[in-house]
């Protein structure tokens, strides 16, 4: 993975393309924004961009204990305000997923405390074609006020094969998942970062509402032939149901309710609903989605699958 310093962020910033002229239109200089969940897959890298780009950033995680950090827990609202104080814009992303069960409350209650601070802009992290985080949309939507909201509904991210809970399914050479035939447009977690940080710092983004995709929809034995070929190892797609998935997540140790329930979630987002592919990325970026094979070879160049 790439290393965590200010050069090689800046060289990996450049690099994806999110310094594109048609990115920085209307890019502004910022006062802080505060990036919730900022240590993990797609708040990490939404922090890096900003540092990148000068603009100070302040991480929430539940710890924050590192330089940089502040207190952030979605289970515990009475941090919110102190992680808000002073900061400019925030980078929402809900943990563990906007269509659990308390997420439009838990979104209603950030919406208050983020209007009280003053905050101007608000980019949320949602799921593309989930009712239930519609829901938890229009509840930040209705409690923020004059805030700016951008909302950003995300494929499902290729980096779950190389960084995620499907990681080590690719590793074992079998990926199990309920997705049957049904084909889904990958989107690359950087492409998501970089529209993020194009909503955050730049003008014209409040109250849109994009669609993120990769540029081709793969059903996931195409998937897994792609990162077989790319990590030099046979990976077999082998499609179950959802209560044979909820099984094999409680075999690594999910609790049976979170089983149950994201063995459901992602047979329905894996339905066909999803498959279609959009531009949005393109309209904000002003060039073309990363391809799923540009991201698996370059996840095998950066040592993803080596275990």
């Amino acid at each position: 993975m790439t290393k965590n310093t200010a050069d090689e962020t800046k060289k990996t910033y450049t690099k994806q393309g999110a310094a594109d002229s048609a990115a920085r239109k209307g890019t502004r200089v910022m006062g802080t924004v505060l990036v919730t969940s900022g240590t993990g897959k797609t708040g990490r890298r939404v922090a890096e961009r900003l540092a990148a780009l000068g603009v100070p950033v302040r991480a929430g995680s539940r710890a924050g204990s590192r330089a940089g950090e502040v207190p952030f827990d979605w289970q515990d609202e009475s941090g919110w305000a102190a992680a808000l104080d002073g900061t400019e814009a925030a980078y929402v992303a809900y943990y563990p997923d906007l269509a659990v069960p308390g997420a439009a409350g838990a979104m209603a209650a950030f919406g208050r405390v983020a209007a009280a601070s003053g905050l101007r802009r608000v980019v949320l992290l949602s799921g593309r074609g989930e009712p239930q985080a519609a829901v938890a949309e229009e509840a930040l939507r209705g409690a923020c006020g004059e805030v700016e909201l951008t909302v950003v509904r995300s494929a499902f991210f290729a980096q779950n094969f190389s960084e995620g809970a499907l990681l080590d399914s690719v590793l074992g050479g079998e990926l199990v998942f309920p997705a049957g035939s049904t084909a889904e447009p990958f989107l690359d977690i950087d492409d998501l970062a970089d529209v993020v940080v194009a909503a955050l710092t730049g003008d014209g983004h409040a109250g849109a509402v994009y669609e993120l995709t990769g540029p081709r929809s793969l059903t996931f034995q195409e998937a897994a032939e792609e990162l077989g070929r790319a990590a030099g190892r046979p990976v077999r797609y082998v499609p179950v149901s959802a209560p044979a998935y909820a099984e094999v997540l409680e075999g690594f140790g999910v609790s049976g309710p979170e089983a149950g329930f994201l063995a459901e979630l992602f047979a329905t987002l894996l339905d066909g609903h999803n498959s279609a592919t959009t531009d949005d990325v393109k309209r904000v970026l002003g060039r073309e989605a990363k391809e799923f094979t540009a991201f698996t070879r370059e996840a095998a160049r950066d040592g993803a699958w080596h275990g």
